[in-house]
């Protein structure tokens, strides 16, 4: 694990950045010095920081979320208020990204500050997969516990737990994130369509018999054990495709399982205990600094939201998840301000990919979708280097410090790494963090900061899916020449494409007009740059 520095003193995270905010900050340092040796006497609670004490970082991701899917992206068949207040009150990108349009490696980006296809099994991850991240990396919540953060993250991990032979799930479930930065970790060990359904908590299974263990398998342990297919009758709700192993609370999974039946946990409260255990760390954290990783799994299938919030839209469960989801980050949110530290916490919203209707499941996703576009203006989702795949939500908030804003500037989930070490004083390891840009200029809203001028995106694993976006160039490259989820509001289907494609999203944002041979110097030199990247191994300077 790389070294780093912190400098000393209240301010000592402000002096990195004092730039960032120039007029405001120089206003304000003063009076905080004030405020800091006359609070005694003014009563403030001593649980309220210093105004500008070092701040607390909070990133919320949703799973499946696209652009069009909130009402301050442009949604009118439902509304997100709690989001949309924080939209309001911060900077809402319009060229917010995520690495990839799957889970696992666009988690994996975001903890490591590397692309994901520069390491092998990083695709996503099946129920016994061991640990993803080696636990030699300098990761994110490592630049934040090295800070003198509290650092947790609660939610959906599906990045792997355990040595090579996979998590041991009656004993220690090592490595895993603890062994990468965070203090604490209250998981839904890896997607809710794959089996167990249980919490991990830290090293273990919570709740879990010895007398009744927990066995994860690839293979039907007996030839009774129920299944999505054997007693397909029984579900309350049904499978379309993929998803018919065990059953499990009504639901067939993907993977087999038995036992621990004493820790298994209903799909409809995931949202409730997320939130629960969230709020439990910010108070419990309310006198020092916190980095939370809040991890959803909304709006991931099975979508089977809470009681309260089913049929709360007209769009089935998967719009009503979205809601659910917006009601996390109100109930978060409130936590921050009983706990008196809303001006003093960088809020981040953001999505591990894009949209997808019929992932598995028969919740009517498409049946009732309506006029909704939930990748907004864009073409594809989920499984896909379209835009629609990979540019999803992105907010960022901090009271008094970030201005309400509406940016183009790009921004990606890889770059929280570098970006958040910038804020807090830390300087990365040469070798960590090897594609994360410092992009914290941008993420507050400085005028004149710039964003990235490149990204590579990537669909699942290493399968040579990529395209590379650089100003309002955009080129595709299909080794396999397919591409998946091209068209959100039909089922999921692969369509054949050429190897190489060039779009120009400035005149043709829904990516419908290939120009490569229109363009084919520029076609040349992006597919060399592509090229370069991948085979350089890292696009974050060394120096």
């Amino acid at each position: 694990m790389g070294g780093g520095f912190v400098l000393s003193g209240i301010h000592a995270s402000y002096l990195v950045y004092v730039d960032e905010v120039q007029s405001m900050m120089k206003k304000l340092f003063s009076f905080t010095l004030t405020l800091f040796f006359v609070q005694s006497a003014l009563a403030i609670p001593k649980e309220q920081p210093a105004p500008f004490a070092k701040p607390n970082v909070i990133v919320i991701m949703a799973d499946d979320l696209g652009f069009g899917d909130l009402s301050c992206y442009g949604a009118d068949s439902f509304e997100t208020p709690e989001i949309d207040k924080l939209a309001a009150g911060g900077i809402r990108f319009t060229n917010g990204y995520c690495s990839a349009s799957t889970c696992t490696p666009t988690r994996y980006s975001l903890l490591t500050g590397t692309y994901a296809f520069r390491t092998p099994g990083t695709g996503i991850a099946p129920p016994n997969s061991p640990a993803v991240i080696d636990p030699d990396l300098f990761t994110l919540p490592d630049v934040m516990k090295k800070a003198g953060y509290a650092t947790a993250v609660v939610g959906k991990w599906h990045l792997g737990l355990g040595g090579d032979a996979g998590p041991d799930w009656n004993g220690e479930l090592k490595p895993g994130p603890l062994e990468l930065g965070f203090d604490s970790c209250f998981l839904l060990p890896t997607t809710n369509d794959r089996v167990p359904q249980v919490y991990v908590q830290n090293h273990r299974v919570l709740n879990l018999d010895p007398k009744d263990p927990l066995w994860v398998g690839k293979m039907k342990p007996s030839e009774d054990h129920p299944t999505g297919i054997t007693h397909r009758s029984t579900l309350k709700m049904d499978w379309s495709h993929g998803h018919n192993s065990t059953i499990h609370n009504g639901i067939s999974r993907i993977g087999f399982y038995t036992g621990g039946h004493a820790a298994r946990f209903r799909d409809e409260d995931l949202a409730d205990k997320w939130v629960e255990k969230s709020v439990e760390f910010i108070k419990a954290n309310k006198s020092n600094p916190f980095f939370l990783f809040f991890s959803s799994h909304d709006i991931h299938v099975p979508r089977i939201p809470h009681e309260r919030f089913q049929g709360v839209t007209d769009l089935g469960f998967r719009a009503d998840s979205i809601v659910q989801f917006d009601w996390c980050v109100g109930e978060i949110i409130k936590a921050v301000k009983e706990s008196g530290l809303i001006n003093n916490t960088l809020i981040v919203i953001c999505s591990d990919n894009g949209p997808v209707m019929d992932d598995g499941y028969k919740d009517f996703a498409l049946e009732k979708l309506g006029d909704h576009r939930a990748a907004g203006p864009y073409t594809g989702g989920k499984y896909s280097v379209y835009e629609g795949g990979t540019r999803t939500p992105f907010i960022t908030y901090w009271r008094g410090i970030v201005k309400p804003a509406v940016s183009d500037e790009v921004v990606c989930t890889i770059d929280l790494a570098s970006s958040l070490a910038a804020l807090t004083a830390q300087r990365l390891p040469k070798d960590a963090c090897l594609d994360s840009m410092n992009i914290i200029r941008a993420l507050l809203g400085k005028e004149g900061a710039k964003g990235r001028d490149h990204l590579v995106q990537q669909n699942n694993g290493n399968n040579g899916t990529y395209a590379l976006l650089e100003g309002d160039w955009k080129l595709h490259r299909y080794d396999r020449k397919t591409a998946r989820n091209v068209v959100v509001e039909q089922k999921l289907a692969n369509v054949k494409v050429p190897p190489y494609m060039l779009f120009n999203l400035k005149e043709d944002p829904t990516e419908s007009k290939n120009v490569i041979a229109q363009h084919p110097q520029i076609a040349e030199r992006m597919k060399e740059h592509l090229a370069e990247i991948i085979a350089s191994g890292r696009t974050r300077p060394s120096r």
